[in-house]
């Protein structure tokens, strides 16, 4: 059996939301815990933007759902809070691969 759109849409988000570093560690950077240039933080944001880009390239994804899982945003505060940089190669791939995804995606 097919899976639905909604499916897709929903089993990406939770797979993203697995990994994702916003949730439990960037407060504890924000409260000055954890560095931004902690290994085992940077092994985590790495494995998610990996996570994340791999979920937006497995497609089958329409634009109305790209836009509820754009990573644009969470990359955003990751770079303001100075766990991720914009010229780091992972995260300009996700942003490729989003990018693609929505420009082939259908409506």
């Amino acid at each position: 059996m097919m899976e639905s759109g909604d499916q897709a849409l929903q089993r990406a988000i939770a797979t993203i939301s697995q990994s994702d570093p916003l949730v439990k560690l960037l407060n504890q950077v924000m409260l000055g815990r954890m560095k931004p240039t902690d290994a085992g933080l940077r092994a985590v944001t790495d494995s998610w933007l990996d996570t994340y880009r791999k979920t937006i390239e497995s497609g089958g994804f329409t634009r109305q759902a790209l836009r509820r899982i754009d990573p644009c945003p969470r990359l955003a505060m990751l770079i303001e809070c100075g766990l991720l940089t914009g010229e780091q190669q992972t995260v300009t791939a996700l942003r490729q691969s989003f990018e693609r995804a929505v420009a082939n995606a259908t409506e």
